[in-house]
């Protein structure tokens, strides 16, 4: 299945669910799009729970079905908690970090700036989005996107950053320094209901 490319908000209101961590795709219309609205008072399935669940996670990191599965069985081969590993693996993603930093406003804008050639990583052009970052690894905008509109505008924007990246204005680059805390992951995720989907 191809990456969804449809409006954010319709998406959002569909799993219930923040999609760009923001709340504001939910405040004009909260209930599920389509003609009712959302008032079926049928009770749900386990499965259909457990589906809503994992595209709530696949929508926001923003990736396809197929580039999803995949990185849950490279979680599995790790030796940790297969729930933590999974989304420490999304976290890890380049695109996710260049939106973490504060380079993009979205992860979809994250992905168009890697996939043009704009990000660097250690010092050499990366334009994979789904290229693992390690921790230690510095993630820097090459010196001719520096003065790019879309950067400067989304470092101006951003207020805040999550507490395992870094970021230096001068250099215009940004550090992985560890993979995220349990208690650092959205606390409206329930990976264990993910892990469910994929293990039946």
């Amino acid at each position: 299945m191809s990456r969804y490319t449809g409006p954010v908000h319709r998406k959002a209101r569909r799993v219930g669910f923040s999609i760009l961590e923001k709340g504001k795709e939910l405040l004009k219309k909260p209930n599920v799009p389509g003609q009712h609205g959302g008032k079926r008072t049928r009770k749900p399935s386990n499965y259909a729970i457990q589906l809503k669940e994992k595209q709530k996670v696949r929508f926001m990191y923003g990736v396809s079905e197929k580039q999803f599965k995949k990185t849950f069985l490279q979680a599995k081969k790790l030796k940790g908690v297969l729930g933590e590993d999974f989304l420490k693996l999304l976290e890890s993603r380049l695109d996710n970090l260049v939106y973490r930093i504060g380079f993009a406003n979205t992860r979809k804008g994250a992905r168009q700036l890697v996939n043009h050639g704009h990000v660097l990583v250690n010092n050499k052009k990366v334009d994979i989005p789904s290229y693992q970052v390690k921790p230690g690894d510095e993630i820097a905008i090459r010196e001719k996107s520096k003065n790019l509109p879309v950067i400067l505008s989304a470092l101006e924007g951003r207020t805040s950053r999550v507490e395992y990246v870094t970021f230096d204005l001068q250099k215009m680059a940004g550090n992985y320094l560890r993979y995220p805390e349990q208690s650092e992951f959205n606390s409206e995720i329930d990976i264990a209901l993910v892990v469910e989907y994929y293990n039946k």
